[in-house]
């Protein structure tokens, strides 16, 4: 989700090259598993690559403290109910992730995921899973 990276250009893909799934946090949550099964099974994709990156805002803050943020400024209403699925370990939820998606039974196996660390300030990827 950070407009600090481009997917595009760090790993060196054209328009048509990749399905690109992005959130907060690069997490593969339940609606980015969807969005993978729908891309494996309608287009044909064999492998996953999940990318979190080096000051990633998710660690800067913990489900109350986001929620008391909010209700301070007067937005109530469900906040309470929402898990906003921060993390305070960048390359564990990676790891997470990636267990998540070659783990699912939505998807053939094998199905190859892949995760790594982008390093905004160098432009590196590290390989983490």
């Amino acid at each position: 989700m950070d407009a600090r990276v481009d997917p595009a250009r760090l790993l060196g893909i054209a328009p048509g090259d990749a399905h690109v799934i992005r959130n907060a946090g690069g997490l593969v949550t339940d609606d980015a598993l969807r969005s993978l099964v729908i891309s494996h099974w309608e287009l044909g994709t064999q492998e996953a690559i999940v990318i979190g990156h080096t000051g990633c805002g998710m660690t800067n803050f913990t489900n109350d403290t986001l929620r008391r943020k909010l209700v301070s400024l007067g937005v109530d209403a469900g906040v309470s109910s929402i898990d906003f699925l921060p993390f305070s370990d960048l390359e564990a939820s990676i790891r997470t992730s990636v267990r998540r998606v070659t783990e699912s039974p939505l998807l053939p196996d094998p199905y190859v995921a892949y995760g790594f660390v982008y390093d905004v300030a160098s432009g590196r990827l590290h390989e983490v899973v």
